[in-house]
């Protein structure tokens, strides 16, 4: 996955890549250090995650002011990238992100979402019993700077895009759906189907 994931990122032209670690992080590193990419890849060690948002906080001075990628890594996602990054960058006013969706089957074990006629997320709904919406949050996103200020505002080390960030941002998420292939490995089921997808690749 993350082999997957380099690979795409450095075919977009991304430059530099940050790369959290925890768990597996001995096996992590030695993939990375390993690899054609590890000139582009800083790795990061967190003996307790900060989750998402904490990660990025603590990580501000990475990043410069352009926009760039937030991504699950546990995630198989293929599309047309530069249709996301196009998708971004004509957005509509006042958002300040676009987050990539998908249709799923199991929404009660997703965060949904429900978006107006210019594609913007209206509502957004955490892995709630009875979901609303088939439209799922991909965990794949292009984030403009000005995320910092409101990851700095919750003023806590411990930070949770899905939990903490996301519900406030109703209105100023753009969306960009994946029609092709968006895949959770987080079950061994759903981990034969990517297989199953990339050897058809």
């Amino acid at each position: 996955m993350l082999a997957y994931w380099l690979e795409t990122l450095v075919a977009l032209g991304v430059q530099d890549i940050l790369i959290n670690t925890h768990y597996l992080a001995e096996q992590v590193t030695a993939f990375v250090n390993a690899s054609e990419f590890r000139e582009r890849v800083s790795l990061v060690y967190e003996e307790e995650l900060l989750h998402t948002g904490g990660t990025l906080l603590k990580n501000k001075a990475f990043f410069d002011k352009a926009p760039f990628f937030v991504i699950h890594a546990d995630n198989f996602s293929c599309c047309n990238y530069k249709d996301f990054i196009d998708a971004h960058t004509k957005r509509p006013k006042k958002t300040i992100a676009t987050m990539m969706t998908f249709d799923t089957q199991n929404p009660q074990e997703c965060g949904v979402i429900k978006k107006n006629n210019q594609g913007v997320m209206i509502e957004f709904f955490e892995k709630v019993k009875h979901p609303p919406s088939h439209i799922a949050n991909g965990a794949v996103y292009l984030f403009e700077h000005e995320i910092f200020a409101l990851l700095a505002a919750e003023k806590k080390p411990v930070i949770d895009l899905s939990n903490d960030i996301i519900p406030k941002l109703l209105g100023k998420i753009n969306t960009f759906h994946n029609t092709q292939c968006h895949i959770d490995i987080g079950t061994i089921a759903n981990y034969q189907l990517a297989c199953d997808y990339a050897r058809r690749m």
